[in-house]
């Protein structure tokens, strides 16, 4: 019974640490989302402005205007890179806080199967004990019916 108190100590460490590992899971997924969003949004803007220039280029609109728009273009293709790495880095590092969180989880049910494991053994034991504690009795009341 000790042995399992103790392993009962050590997986609720475990399980607050798997709970921290899910947290940290969690803001990641969160940050990448953002930052995904904030890619799309450049995305269709430069999608938007692209249709805007080809507009421009087939109709008769002034060169300065053109001009504009193609350094507006250019500027959210500079954005659009800078999101791009930084979607990939927090991409990579959700990907690691799920390992984490995974390796926690496994550790967990490592435990738990440890002390369930050791209950059973425990359990077994003492059903032993009781049945030859029984048979005990049943041949001391055997034994004393005999001898009368």
């Amino acid at each position: 019974m000790a042995r399992t108190v103790a392993l009962s100590k050590i997986l609720d460490i475990r399980e607050n640490e798997k709970k921290i590992a899910q947290k940290a899971y969690h803001q990641s997924m969160d940050s990448f989302e953002k930052i995904a969003t904030e890619l799309y949004t450049l995305l269709r803007k430069k999608e938007n402005a692209e249709v805007s220039y080809d507009r421009y280029i087939h109709s008769t609109a002034p060169i300065d205007m053109i001009k504009e728009q193609a350094v507006y273009i250019e500027r959210l293709n500079t954005q659009i890179n800078e999101l791009q790495k930084l979607v990939q880095k927090a991409r990579n590092d959700m990907d690691s806080k799920q390992v984490k969180l995974s390796d926690a989880h496994i550790e967990v049910k490592k435990f738990e199967r440890i002390i369930e494991n050791r209950n059973d053994i425990e359990e077994k034991y003492r059903k032993k004990v009781e049945n030859n504690f029984m048979d005990e009795i049943s041949i001391t009341q055997y034994l004393s019916h005999k001898n009368r």
